[in-house]
């Protein structure tokens, strides 16, 4: 079952609270493969689990 939708972020959110660019999010979600919670339209919004493992392969 997906999270709740205030628990999930977009690409560009998840950039700002990790304060690195929307390029270097994309890239990294693409090398770790991770699949969005939720896709709505042309945006995927990823879980709270998921930026911390983005969060973690950027440093």
């Amino acid at each position: 079952m997906p999270a709740a939708k205030n628990d999930l972020l977009s690409t560009g959110a998840i950039a700002k609270e990790l304060g690195v660019s929307g390029t270097v999010v994309s890239k990294t979600i693409k090398a770790l493969n991770l699949k969005p919670e939720i896709k709505k339209g042309v945006c995927s919004y990823y879980s709270k689990d998921a930026v911390k493992k983005i969060k973690a392969a950027i440093k």
